[in-house]
């Protein structure tokens, strides 16, 4: 006869498996969003990569799925034949609903971060944070998205957060979501420079 308290426990652990995996959001692929297909590609030097550089749009910001796939094309578009760049520069965007949208990908080198392009996963938010906050759906699903690409092992699981500010002479990612990320656990204050440093 099989223990109640053992049956109790897988109960318990069953629960909690599936409220983890329920967490994980959607990810709207380069087909669902009518990418371009990407000039070339190259895997990251480190992968899983040990860094996170998050970077804010400054092209608009949009609330819908049909709104924010046409925003990630119009950024596409400019990075491809304005930049000279082999696709969209980020590995994931996030619209200011919550959906989330496949830039590069998983393990793809980037091109968002001078000196992290080789070891980081770039995720851009849609919108422009110089003086607003991001939706607070946004920033759930930036939390979310990094909590189970660590635990699918996408990133490391002792990753470092960073805003894009810390690694290149700009604004980006916005004064109002670099003071947010400031409070997360995985943030790095003083991420080391790297001689790595080659758009891509």
């Amino acid at each position: 006869m099989i223990d109640s308290r053992y049956l109790w426990t897988v109960c318990i652990v069953l629960t909690l498996f599936y409220q983890t995996n329920c967490e994980c959001p959607k990810i709207y692929n380069r087909f669902e969003w009518s990418a371009r297909k990407a000039i070339t590609s190259k895997q990251l030097m480190e992968n899983p990569p040990p860094y996170v550089v998050v970077h804010q749009s400054e092209f608009g910001s949009c609330f819908s799925v049909q709104n924010c796939s046409k925003l990630v094309r119009r950024i596409q578009a400019y990075h491809i034949d304005h930049n000279g760049l082999n696709d969209v520069k980020f590995n994931f965007l996030i619209g200011g609903d919550g959906t989330i949208y496949e830039g590069r990908g998983y393990g793809i080198h980037g091109a968002h971060a001078m000196s992290y392009n080789t070891r980081s996963l770039g995720v851009c938010l849609l919108g422009n944070f110089k003086d607003v906050n991001p939706p607070d759906v946004q920033l759930k699903a930036l939390k979310d998205f990094l909590s189970c690409a660590a635990a699918d092992n996408r990133i490391t699981a002792d990753y470092h957060l960073i805003g894009h500010r810390q690694v290149d002479k700009t604004e980006c990612p916005g004064e109002r979501l670099q003071t947010v990320i400031e409070k997360w656990t995985h943030f790095e204050s003083n991420p080391p420079d790297s001689s790595q440093n080659k758009l891509y």
